[in-house]
């Protein structure tokens, strides 16, 4: 009998120690940001959020409390979150009334929790969870998502998260899609003193208790994957913009005391940087918040009002660092402007792409722009387009197996650049602010975040230049290959025509100069011919404002295939990003 006891006693422990293994191995749910909503999801709206965090960098724990009051569109006996199932769940309340732990489970990453009663239509209710546990480790960030646990130079405890590839759910329930943003999130996070918590939107505040510190910060209308901690025995800089549209906007930036010098010039660039996006796209969108900028231990992030750095001071060739540019760019196209899907981001990373070609014309003029541009155009792969047209995951998007990668930043630039160049600037800047914040005349306080896809910047765009351009987009998003320009000269002239994909129509008009004389060819019919003779000197496209294939470049590219190879993580057959149902789309 002892013997037969023995056994049942080893085989239930070990089923718990294979349990917990499993649970604390990431579900391919909790990897996929943006994975097909459950209907409950879909039907649910995050009014606030209130986060409770406990961070224990000596074990490297975490311990959360989080209450969500939230909103159905129908009544739901159920509500689906997302959280890594690595926490243990110790309690679920709704309303203030304890649920008994058979309601709630989460297998794989999803948080399923049956409901003591149906949910009334659009009437407000809260839930409260408390979780605890060892939280992902990003081993590469930002590229890997999770915690990064880290030290300062001088030995100091220096933590930050980064999960816009894995989504909220790593570090706090959530519903991980890029349209659940809260209405605000307020976080009250805690640390062994002397650390200091830089985070999103308003400081509210410090309370010292028992060796603890708590901070306390509040943010509007925050992008999921926006919300981060940021956690180091920070110093601190502060100061004032006066926006040209009237308002003062907050600037701080958290560095570690032994990076003063860098820091202190850095932060000498931020009301340039400033001035420069106000003036080309529109008001800061978080001016009655801040520009805030912590100092991070992996590269960067575009958390809102919080963006992450860590390019260790270093300017470019253009005399800026482009890191922090880029990042901050992300405030406009990505934290205000939010895709409505992974399909469209795009709109993020295209954006911000072209914001330092941008940046470096207006302050070095068009040569440098050009060369910033060129560089961009030479690591284009056109292997997959860059807006596929169905809802997609975040890892799907990114991975060069599976979707266009880098091409949403570089191809995203170079399609705005010949946009700009056909629509000209001031259609081109009305559309952008159309799409940024549903006016072409944005003023502080006036506008709220939006959520927008490809198929809005068409219309905006559309409307803006008053012409239907849907041909444009139809060639440069939704199709891999570039249109290629097929040009014949002969004895008697020369004849151009644009050979594209499946034949589609492609009306772009081509410059030519002719010596020194300069025409526009309009390619209604997607070909043309001018007379020019043997001695003449033409350059088509002499401006480079057509984003075309170039034979020349591709070979060029081809003669670098497999000295640089990537690391590629093979995506798994059974990722519910892959599956042809999924469709959900906001």
């Amino acid at each position: 009998m002892n013997r037969v006891l023995s056994w049942i006693v080893f085989a239930i422990l070990l089923s718990g120690c294979a349990s917990s293994a499993k649970r604390d191995q990431p579900s391919l749910l909790t990897m996929a940001s943006g994975a097909p909503r459950t209907s409950e999801q879909s039907a649910t709206r995050i009014d606030a959020v209130v986060l409770r965090l406990r961070v224990d960098p000596k074990h490297r724990r975490i311990a959360g409390d989080v209450t969500l009051n939230l909103q159905t569109r129908s009544a739901l006996a159920a509500i689906d979150l997302d959280l890594d199932r690595r926490y243990a769940i110790s309690s679920i309340e709704v309303d203030g009334g304890a649920l008994e732990p058979a309601r709630w489970r989460n297998p794989e990453g999803r948080l399923h929790i049956e409901l003591p009663k149906p949910t009334l239509v659009d009437v407000p209710f809260a839930i409260r969870i408390r979780y605890s546990g060892a939280p992902r480790v990003a081993e590469h960030a930002p590229w890997d998502g999770g915690f990064v646990w880290s030290k300062t130079p001088s030995g100091a405890d220096w933590i930050a998260t980064a999960v816009q590839g894995e989504g909220c759910d790593l570090f706090w329930p959530c519903i991980d899609h890029p349209t659940a943003e809260p209405a605000v999130v307020e976080q009250f996070i805690s640390v062994p003193a002397p650390l200091v918590v830089a985070g999103n939107g308003i400081d509210l505040g410090m309370t010292e208790h028992d060796g603890w510190r708590t901070y306390h910060w509040r943010t509007a209308h925050p992008n999921t994957y926006a919300i981060a901690l940021n956690i180091a025995p920070y110093a601190h800089l502060q100061g004032d913009y006066r926006s040209r549209y009237g308002n003062t906007i907050p600037l701080h930036f958290w560095y570690l005391p032994e990076r003063e010098d860098g820091a202190r010039k850095l932060f000498a660039e931020f009301p340039r940087m400033l001035d420069f996006f106000e003036r080309m796209i529109g008001p800061y969108p978080f001016g009655n918040e801040k520009m805030g900028v912590s100092e991070t231990p992996h590269l960067g992030m575009e958390h809102q009002t919080i963006n992450a750095y860590g390019n260790e001071y270093k300017l470019d060739e253009y005399g800026f660092d482009w890191l922090l540019q880029h990042e901050f760019a992300h405030e406009w196209f990505g934290n205000q402007l939010t895709n409505a899907d992974w399909d469209d981001m795009w709109l993020h990373e295209g954006f911000g792409a072209y914001m330092q070609p941008l940046y470096t014309q207006w302050l070095h003029g068009d040569m440098a722009y050009l060369a910033r541009l060129f560089e961009q155009r030479k690591t284009l792969r056109n292997q997959f387009p860059i807006v596929s047209g169905r809802s997609q995951c975040e890892h799907i998007v990114y991975h060069p197996e599976h979707g266009p990668g880098g091409d949403i930043y570089v191809k995203g630039s170079l399609v705005l650049h010949t946009l700009r160049a056909m629509i000209g600037d001031a259609a081109f800047f009305d559309a952008t602010r159309r799409l940024v914040y549903g006016t072409s005349t944005p003023k502080p306080g006036e506008f709220v975040p939006r959520i927008a896809s490809t198929r809005d910047f068409i219309a905006d765009v559309n409307a803006a230049s008053g012409r239907d351009l849907q041909w444009f987009f139809d060639v440069y998003l939704f199709q891999a290959a570039l249109p290629e320009l097929v040009i014949a000269r002969d004895d008697n002239g020369m004849s151009l025509r644009w050979k594209v994909m499946a034949d589609k129509p492609f009306p772009m008009p081509v410059e030519v100069r002719v010596n020194d004389t300069l025409q526009v060819l309009d390619l209604v019919t997607g070909s043309a011919r001018i007379a020019v003779t043997r001695d003449d000197i033409v350059i088509v496209d002499p401006s480079s404002k057509l984003l075309r294939a170039l034979p020349h470049l591709e070979a060029w590219q081809k003669t670098l295939e497999g000295k640089k190879p990537r690391r590629v993580t093979p995506i798994d057959p059974a990722d519910p990003c892959l599956l042809p149902e999924n469709s959900d789309s906001a």
